[in-house]
């Protein structure tokens, strides 16, 4: 991209006379044909959808929307062109039209979610695909992509080969960058979520990084041609890890969060045909919330739906909890990473088997058990440019980074965790020793085996 050919966008940042702002203080330029995207239909649903879903129900604060942090994707990725433009103004690798292709890309990554997108996702339901999957038919049926056609020198097709990038597809070296921009161990996406989500929860955990100095490190790998940073974003790029790994474990995958997940994903499941899940891929919170009670309505997922969205919360609490830190590491290994209809059935025949031993009556919905799901998380282990032009990954350079990436991050944070329906705890603790649940669970977990066999 040469000089003369730095997006006006880009150039707005430090003398833009239209601006909106967003939390802490933040200034994100606008563009007349950025705001004409801002305030297409599809962008504007993200306003009533929330960034966070579950986990307001524990943090009151965190009810920020999808557009908030869309504006703030949008954001880091001006800070990145500015970066690139400022210091290889008319030698690039990337050409005007793919800079303009990653901005409306940025703007456009979180257009395919519903509400609760990412737990109900991870169930893996039939005829569900990841959100990205259904970018290109979000833009190609909407009005975004006469929007792109008339203000913008890339095409449709140039946004979406960004969104949906395929790595066994021949691409140009801008389009190969960009991608890796919008996913990758450290990305414009991350950058965003981790300190938007971390002021908004009310904690300090994801801000205790500078996403600046990241930005200014950022360049690309000599070799691969991906995203990688320069040797002064060390120190920066591992407070950002660490960062990450402490806002899953105290936020993401808080407790109280996963118990209010653990019962959102059971409801939909066994709901899934009254609620026409593929009907609900354009609905925003309030209509989704409302179709989901409404399906629930006389069965007996009602009391679990109305826990979470009815006039009273009413969570199901944990009964045991297991990592690959503690002497129960073989049930975490047991239960991780299983498709969640095994999950489903282990908690049935669970239910089943603490009835039995208990003289208590407990219904096949009354126990959920909650682990970590079939995708893992992003690896961690970005690459480091050497001043001598040395490459090593994160994880070879920094002790903290090395820890994380070659015990899992993961299993550090995401535990496998069993909730009871709020009361029942109570009662079965009478009965129930906490060893008696181990001895359960891996007796539940050897039922279903032998079925499956």
């Amino acid at each position: 991209m040469s000089k003369k050919e730095i997006l006006s966008e880009v150039t707005a940042l430090h003398r833009s006379s239209s601006i909106i702002r967003i939390p802490p203080s933040q200034d994100v330029p606008m563009s007349d044909r950025v705001r004409r995207i801002l305030d297409s239909s599809p962008l504007r649903r993200l306003a009533s959808i929330s960034q966070l879903g579950m986990v307001s129900l524990v943090y009151p604060g965190a009810t920020h929307s999808r557009l908030e942090h869309t504006l703030g994707v949008y954001h880091n990725a001006l800070k990145l062109l500015a970066r690139f433009s400022s210091t290889d103004p008319d030698d690039s690798f990337f050409t005007s039209s793919e800079a303009e292709a990653f901005l409306l890309a940025t703007m456009l990554h979180d257009v395919g979610h519903w509400p609760f997108c990412h737990p109900i996702e991870d169930m893996r339901l039939s005829g569900l695909g990841e959100h990205e999957t259904r970018l290109a038919e979000f833009i190609e049926t909407s009005e975004l992509k006469q929007l792109i056609q008339s203000d913008w020198s890339c095409t449709a097709a140039d946004v979406v080969a960004l969104l949906d990038f395929d790595p066994k597809q021949s691409h140009s070296a801008g389009i190969q960058f960009f991608a890796s921009c919008l996913s990758s161990p450290i990305d414009v996406d991350k950058l965003d979520y981790l300190q938007r989500d971390s002021l908004h929860a009310g904690v300090p955990y994801g801000q205790n990084f500078d996403a600046g100095r990241l930005i200014n490190s950022m360049c690309r790998h000599p070799e691969t041609g991906k995203l990688a940073i320069t040797e002064k974003g060390r120190t920066a790029a591992e407070m950002m890890v660490f960062a990450r790994y402490v806002m899953f474990s105290e936020v993401y995958w808080h407790p109280s969060v996963r118990s209010a997940t653990a019962m959102l994903q059971r409801s939909v499941y066994h709901l899934q045909k009254e609620i026409d899940l593929p009907s609900t891929l354009k609905m925003d919170d309030r209509d989704w919330i409302a179709m989901l009670r409404r399906g629930a309505k006389g069965t007996e997922y009602e009391t679990m739906v109305e826990g979470l969205f009815g006039p009273r919360r009413e969570l199901f609490k944990r009964v045991a909890e297991y990592s690959v830190l503690q002497s129960g590491s073989r049930i975490h290994d047991a239960l991780a990473r299983r498709p969640y209809w095994w999950l489903v059935a282990a908690s049935e025949k669970l239910a089943d088997l603490v009835s039995c031993e208990t003289g208590i009556e407990v219904q096949a919905a009354d126990i959920l058990i909650d682990a970590p799901p079939v995708k893992l998380e992003v690896d961690i282990n970005v690459d480091v440019i050497g001043r001598d032009g040395s490459v090593r990954t994160l994880g070879e350079v920094s002790p903290v980074a090395s820890a994380l990436a070659h015990q899992q991050f993961d299993n550090h944070v995401k535990r496998v965790r069993v909730f009871v329906r709020g009361g029942l705890r109570e009662v079965l603790a009478q009965k129930i020793e906490s060893s008696q649940w181990d001895d359960w669970i891996m007796q539940a977990i050897g039922e279903v085996e032998n079925e499956i066999v």
